[in-house]
């Protein structure tokens, strides 16, 4: 068997990485910075703790490069709803329903604790004083605003109904923090009726 060529060493060693930082997000998601242990992603990943200290020297640098992530993505994932066809509802509800897919969620759990937990690192609390919720009400105000133009979106202040709409979607998934196999999340179209004119 010929050795592997530097290429296929770094597709692998690339691999790996994802394959610990999705473990990882279901962990921290779930627990919490507080409550993971190294050994537990390592569980989750099906490798050994040693081979995960390899690819990252701590729990704080693991954490920090999920949320930095999170983030990243998130802010992408809202900017890009704007390039969708359809009305300014049609492209919440696909945001809403991106939101609230297995990822979605793992995501925006993670972030949760990230806001919510007083022991993250130093790097971590600058990110999401950075990206703070005033952040996201930004990136979608004027979709708000031009749903509400076009009978669409209830009337009223454009930044509070998406702060609600935010809440709503917070408190749904902290709700099924747990992953448990009886709850059911409530279908897309009628959580959409907080900002309905209908």
């Amino acid at each position: 068997m010929a050795p592997l060529n530097e290429e296929q060493l770094q597709q692998i060693r690339g691999e790996r990485k994802e394959q610990i930082m999705e473990a990882a997000l279901k962990v921290f998601a779930r627990r919490g910075i507080i409550g993971t242990k190294m050994s537990l992603i390592a569980t989750e990943a099906g490798i050994s703790p040693g081979l995960l200290y390899r690819y990252f020297k701590s729990k704080d640098e693991l954490f920090n490069t999920l949320v930095q992530n999170a983030m990243k993505e998130s802010v992408s994932e809202i900017g890009n709803i704007y390039h969708l066809p359809g009305s300014p509802m049609d492209k919440i509800k696909i945001l809403t329903e991106h939101i609230l897919d297995e990822s979605g969620q793992l995501y925006f759990l993670l972030v949760h604790q990230a806001r919510t937990s007083e022991e993250v690192p130093e790097e971590t609390k600058q990110l999401i004083e950075q990206h703070s919720l005033d952040t996201f009400v930004d990136l979608l105000e004027s979709l708000f605003i031009e749903g509400q133009k076009n009978g669409e979106i209830a009337a009223g202040d454009p930044r509070k109904l998406i702060a609600s709409y935010y809440t709503v979607l917070s408190g749904l998934m902290t709700l099924n923090i747990h992953g448990e196999d009886s709850y059911h999340m409530p279908e897309v179209d009628r959580l959409l009726r907080i900002i309905s004119a209908d």
